[in-house]
C-alpha cells in the first residue's frame, strides 16, 4: 500500500487558508455585532444616543457594521486572496 503523502494539489492549501480568513471574517463580523448590539443596546431606553434617527446600537452594529465589514472584506480579498486556476493541469505536456 502506498504512503498516504501523494503530491497534493497546491491549490487545496490556498483554499484552506482563505477558508480561514473567511471563518475570521464571520467571527470578527459577530463579535462587532454583538458588541454594539448588546453593549450599547442594554441600556433604557431612555437613555438610547440616537445616530441619523436610530438608536446608535442599531446604526453601529447594523448599519455602520455593513459599510465596515464591506470595506473589510473588499481589502482582505484583494491583499490575502490569489487567483488560482480551476482547470485541471494535464501531465505529461509541455
Amino acid at each position: 500500500m502506498t504512503g498516504h503523502k501523494e503530491k497534493q494539489d497546491p491549490r487545496f492549501k490556498i483554499a484552506h487558508r482563505e477558508a480561514w480568513i473567511g471563518v475570521g471574517l464571520v467571527l470578527f463580523n459577530f463579535l462587532w455585532w454583538f458588541g454594539f448590539a448588546y453593549g450599547l443596546g442594554s441600556k433604557p431606553i431612555e437613555e438610547y444616543r440616537y445616530v441619523f434617527g436610530m438608536p446608535a446600537w442599531f446604526f453601529y452594529s447594523c448599519a455602520f457594521g455593513s459599510v465596515v465589514m464591506m470595506g473589510l472584506v473588499i481589502f482582505i480579498v484583494k491583499t490575502f486572496f490569489k487567483d488560482v486556476d480551476l482547470e485541471e493541469e494535464e501531465e505529461g505536456t509541455s
